[in-house]
């Protein structure tokens, strides 16, 4: 049996060894959830990720806005609606016409960029296409949603801070 020797030319033992199907994880999970930026790290084990524009058509859709402060709760519901609310009632629909912006991500939603400033959107709000509606932070990566369609913010589904899950409704819109 030959011994393997600790002092390899070819890879110095201070360097930390590349898990190639960890990486390709990462990658798997970046594409599951659309994730356009990713920094991950296990142990001695640390890998930044960003993906490129294919069409060159702008930047990514990554903010890089500090992180909103948590000292801050969220605004609790209304007393009415809390009472009439249970923790396993499915999320709110939205009606036939509207058009329906979900969650490509799960993660912690925000309305507005900083904690006291004003919500992106707000119902009534006309929007157009490609427009900010709000931020999903996951991984303390703050990812902006623009809204993919034009119109009126009919509804707003889901409160400032409040955990979301992929596919989750976040807004409905009554199309221009």
């Amino acid at each position: 049996m030959a011994k393997k020797r600790n002092g390899n030319a070819s890879t110095p033992a201070s360097a930390p060894r590349v898990d190639l199907a960890e990486v390709t994880r990462v990658l798997a999970f970046m594409s599951e959830h659309g994730l356009q930026e990713l920094e991950y790290s296990s142990g001695e084990f640390r890998v930044r990720l960003k993906r490129q524009e294919a069409t060159g058509a702008g930047p990514s859709a990554v903010a890089h806005a500090p992180a909103p402060s948590r000292a801050v709760p969220p605004p609790a519901p209304p007393a009415a609606e809390s009472q009439n609310r249970t923790a396993a009632a499915p999320p709110a629909q939205p009606a036939d016409h509207l058009h329906t912006v979900k969650s490509p991500i799960v993660g912690t939603f925000y309305a507005s960029p900083t904690p006291d400033a004003a919500p992106f959107v707000k119902v009534g709000d006309v929007v157009s296409q490609g427009q900010i509606l709000c931020i999903v932070e996951a991984m303390k990566l703050m990812n902006e949603i623009e809204s993919d369609q034009a119109g009126e913010i009919a509804r707003v589904f889901v409160e400032n801070g409040q955990p979301v899950e992929y596919g989750q409704p976040l807004f409905a819109l009554q199309p221009a």
